[in-house]
């Protein structure tokens, strides 16, 4: 009901319920700021209108109703930092899968479009340096890596299994950007220098738009050229397959 009422996109990932949930609480808390300050606000042009007081009191406030209900109000929003932010942040953010085995994808922002870095069948990237980050070599490869050899690249074309946990593995090569599939509830700045995990499960196959959410230079808007495809786990992998067999040795380094 409340999703309808406030216009909210729809949902296919598995916490994305919690975080909708989350903003429905914030609107709650600011609708009920906005009525009761309202009111507040009507009552003192009443109450203090200049035809019942002609002289100014210059003493003011004689209670501390005003302290307790500023306090009432902090009181909400530690609440909802403490019970629902911090715990909603944890899971989603801090709390990522630790199996070997779960798909991981280097996501390395740039001005303007979206590389993207699989670790191929073998689900094992290479060898990574941020050091190493250049035009040539966007994603910091150690290029004598044994392990790197079935990695690739794909450009503005992002794909993950539905049903599965997926670690995005977020940098950028040049200014902030922000990763944001909006339908997944997925946001994570890419900070140049900085690898910034995030992660979600997919409900459903579908394809769908990655934005930037941060401004990030005249060609902002061509970072929604970028779309994430979620597959079956039976196309993704031979997808997957598909992309290391015709792996012709790049390291990156497309334009």
């Amino acid at each position: 009901m409340f999703q309808k009422l406030l216009s909210l996109p729809v949902n296919k990932s598995v916490h994305g319920k919690e975080v909708d949930d989350f903003i429905i609480y914030i609107h709650w808390l600011m609708g009920f700021l906005f009525v009761i300050w309202m009111a507040y606000f009507l009552y003192v042009l009443w109450r203090f209108r200049a035809t019942r007081h002609p002289k100014a009191d210059h003493t003011g406030a004689r209670t501390h109703a005003s302290t307790y209900l500023e306090g009432f109000v902090a009181v909400i929003e530690g609440v909802l930092l403490l019970v629902f932010a911090v715990p909603l942040w944890a899971k989603i953010v801090d709390k990522a899968p630790r199996d070997p085995n779960t798909n991981k994808v280097r996501v390395m922002a740039q001005q303007f479009r979206w590389n993207f870095m699989y670790p191929g069948p073998d689900k094992v990237f290479g060898k990574q340096d941020l050091e190493f980050v250049t035009v040539d070599n966007k994603f910091g490869q150690v290029l004598d890596d044994s392990n790197g050899q079935d990695d690739f690249f794909t450009l503005n074309d992002l794909r993950v299994p539905a049903g599965e946990p997926t670690i995005f593995q977020i940098s950028s090569l040049d200014v902030i950007h922000s990763f944001k599939v909006i339908a997944l509830r997925v946001c994570q700045d890419a900070i140049p220098g900085i690898s910034v995990p995030t992660w979600c499960v997919p409900l459903q196959e579908g394809r769908y738009q990655i934005n930037c959410a941060q401004l990030c230079g005249s060609g902002h808007s061509n970072m929604t050229e970028g779309f994430l495809t979620v597959q079956s786990p039976e196309k993704f992998q031979a997808w997957i397959a598909e992309k290391a067999e015709t792996n012709t040795g790049d390291i990156g380094g497309f334009e």
